[in-house]
């Protein structure tokens, strides 16, 4: 059995009567949502707490939980959702996406500052996005779900889940080469 089945595997036989493996679970949902957390706040110490959070209101609710409802992935990534709206209730500025900058890297210092470029101007086009749309890139990207679990979670159409992401991409895929043309036609590296 692949590490990969394992985990869904016990996924499905979950129910709250049972005694749940929680380190397993923690182990197979945890880069999910902490990706999802950071995409959506840009903030490596952030994700971390908000995930934590996650785990730990899924934890106390985990009698609540019904299969018949949702799938575990799907409820427990409805809980990070909504760990993070109140988070953003509470802090209405929103955090730049600086994780990227602070990853330890063995490349060169020249590769370093160009990766340290392109993640700030990232973090400058994703934050010019309305909520919506960085919403639905976070969870696209930031938790690797797909668009029917998205359109669960959001309550948007599975089809206007993808046109919405399709859109956004293009749009951000557009702004990013005419930064990049405009750098070069300046003579100016983007910072």
């Amino acid at each position: 059995m692949t590490a990969q089945a394992y985990p869904m595997k016990w996924l499905l036989t979950f129910s709250p009567a049972s005694e749940t493996d929680w380190e397993s679970l923690y182990k197979a949902e945890l880069p999910k949502i902490y990706n999802y957390f950071r995409y959506r706040f840009g903030n490596d110490s952030l994700a971390e707490d908000l995930a934590a959070t996650t785990f730990e209101k899924a934890w106390r609710a985990r009698h609540r939980y019904r299969r018949d409802l949702a799938g575990f992935s799907t409820w427990l990534h409805t809980i990070a959702r909504n760990v993070g709206i109140d988070h953003s209730r509470a802090q209405r500025p929103e955090v730049p996406l600086d994780s990227l900058l602070e990853r330890a890297s063995n490349d060169s210092p020249e590769r370093d500052a160009v990766r340290n470029a392109e993640a700030a101007r990232l973090n400058r086009l994703l934050a010019q996005l309305d909520e919506r749309e960085r919403e639905l890139i976070s969870l696209k990207y930031g938790a690797d779900l797909n668009n029917r679990e998205i359109a669960r979670l959001t309550g948007i159409s599975e089809s206007n889940v993808g046109t919405i992401l399709h859109r956004t991409v293009a749009a951000l895929r557009k702004q990013w080469d005419g930064s990049s043309q405009q750098s070069v036609a300046s003579g100016q590296r983007d910072p």
